[in-house]
């Protein structure tokens, strides 16, 4: 079974919103960016993949996506991640391809042998529709989805999408699939995903260096605060 790989990306502009207490703006921007070409850099890198494609409304995301060898997905506009998901699908469908891994583009812990362990769970012919999930750390999240053929369930992310997605499993009566990876399971949203992450240390991206810095004069201002 050939399987391409779909991250999708909004724009960097207001991202992460919810690390609003601890970052500004600007440098939530940067953070988004480093993590989309660290995870991006990875999924390109991965062994098995037929190809990896990134769906965006965003003009600086698509030209990242393009540089690193991916294909892209166009959105008219920006209607969220399900909406983002569902017309790439459709769109991958249309194509002929088999079998997607949806991934998120917010995983800094995440490295090629992460997305080569996902694959070695894909059966070699797709005799019959097929269903692999990923929880995120909490298990409220999903952070992988290999699916063959791509529309096999219905999505939706957002808050506790986990376990929407192995009911949809389960009511079209797959056999219910799912593994966890540390690495894939932690997206950064709040402020304590950004500790966890600085505090297991890979530094072998962009995301660490950046993320330590930004985290440094963050508790900086907080001690200067405090201490006014």
């Amino acid at each position: 079974m050939k399987v391409s790989a779909l991250i999708p990306v909004k724009g960097f502009r207001n991202a992460k919103q919810r690390l609003s207490p601890l970052l500004g703006a600007a440098d939530r921007e940067l953070l988004a960016e480093a993590m989309y070409r660290d995870v991006l850099s990875e999924v390109t890198r991965a062994r098995g993949l037929e190809a990896t494609f990134v769906v965006t409304g965003n003009n600086r995301v698509a030209e990242i996506a393009a540089a690193m060898g991916a294909a892209v997905i166009r959105e008219p506009s920006e209607t969220g991640e399900t909406g983002a998901v569902d017309l790439a699908r459709l769109e991958l469908i249309r194509a002929g391809r088999e079998a997607v891994l949806i991934l998120p583009g917010d995983m800094p812990l995440v490295r090629a042998s992460d997305i080569e362990q996902v694959l070695s769970h894909v059966p070699v012919q797709a005799a019959a529709p097929f269903a692999l999930l990923v929880p995120s750390h909490d298990r409220l999240g999903t952070n992988a989805l290999l699916l063959a053929p791509p529309d096999v369930i219905k999505l939706r992310f957002g808050y506790d999408s986990f376990s929407y997605h192995m009911s949809q499993v389960s009511a079209l009566g797959l056999a219910l699939r799912f593994f966890e990876n540390e690495a894939i399971g932690l997206d950064i949203d709040e402020p304590q995903d950004l500790r966890r992450f600085l505090a297991i240390g890979r530094d072998d991206g962009e995301t660490y260096p950046l993320a330590r810095q930004l985290m440094t004069a963050a508790e900086s201002r907080t001690r200067r605060l405090g201490g006014a």
